[in-house]
């Protein structure tokens, strides 16, 4: 998958755990836990309410990655 995210590390920061910042943002513990493995790309609405609470941009929190296929 070619998005990447930094959330755990932010996450830290913030001495928050999963269902704590599953609550700041409106989602659940389990997305906030996909997010952070990689196994699901939030919305533009929740990486922006992610990047709020974090403090940051979401590029600084999410970074996607060409696959490395031309097309």
């Amino acid at each position: 998958m070619p998005l990447h995210n930094h959330l755990k590390e932010y996450r830290a920061k913030l001495n928050v755990n999963q269902q704590e910042m599953g609550a700041l943002v409106g989602t659940s513990r389990q997305t906030i836990s996909q997010i952070e493995r990689g196994d699901y790309s939030p919305s533009v609405t929740l990486a922006l309410k992610i990047a709020k609470v974090c403090g940051a941009t979401v590029e600084e929190i999410f970074e996607y990655e060409e696959d490395g296929t031309d097309e």
